[in-house]
């Protein structure tokens, strides 16, 4: 047999099996990942290359300059516990929620005010209106950490009337209605 002559050229090299997930961003040079034939490997660094385009790649269409994305969505503040209790009392006082809805939520003369109050619904729709009372605003003074009161406008159609509520922070970090009191009509 025929021994067979290595010449002086080397052959050429064919690429390792690498894994198709990408590494993000690395500070070391890559390395050259290129396998001789015989199974060793070449482990010189690659040279570096310069980036082709001068800005950051984005995902944006052209023309948008925003930093928004599609389908992200802004987590929304929760609302401030004043705001959230005009909102419940509004909802027993113009009759859509019973009030032992509140029962947990008040303390003290509290529930015994709104017991009181409910039946007649005075913050419901009147004279056959169908429009729904809704909080025009609400506003907060803080007596003491820990005791707040707020106040509250709600309308009903052209009908305006007041609300002032006492909230306390029990020990449990919980705020609780302390007292209810409402105002007369406004037009």
């Amino acid at each position: 047999m025929r021994a067979r002559l290595r010449s002086a050229v080397p052959r050429p090299l064919r690429p390792a099996v690498t894994s198709p997930y990408k590494i993000p961003n690395r500070s070391y040079r890559p390395v050259d990942r290129r396998v001789r034939r015989n199974g060793a490997a070449m482990t010189t660094a690659a040279p570096r290359t310069a980036r082709t385009t001068t800005h950051a790649r984005t995902t944006r269409p052209a023309g948008r300059h925003d930093q928004r994305r599609p389908g992200t969505v802004r987590p929304r503040r929760p609302l401030p516990p004043h705001a959230v209790f005009a909102e419940r009392l509004l909802a027993v006082l113009s009759g859509e929620r019973p009030v032992h809805w509140m029962l947990g939520q008040t303390v003290g003369e509290a529930y015994e005010q709104l017991v009181q109050l409910a039946p007649g619904t005075p913050l419901g729709a009147r004279d056959g209106h169908a429009a729904r009372p809704v909080v025009r605003r609400v506003g907060v003074f803080p007596l003491r950490p820990g005791v707040v009161e707020a106040f509250a406008s709600i309308a009903t159609g052209d009908r305006v009337r007041a609300m002032a509520f006492r909230l306390e922070q029990g020990p449990d970090r919980k705020w609780r209605c302390a007292a209810v009191e409402l105002g007369g009509d406004r037009s």
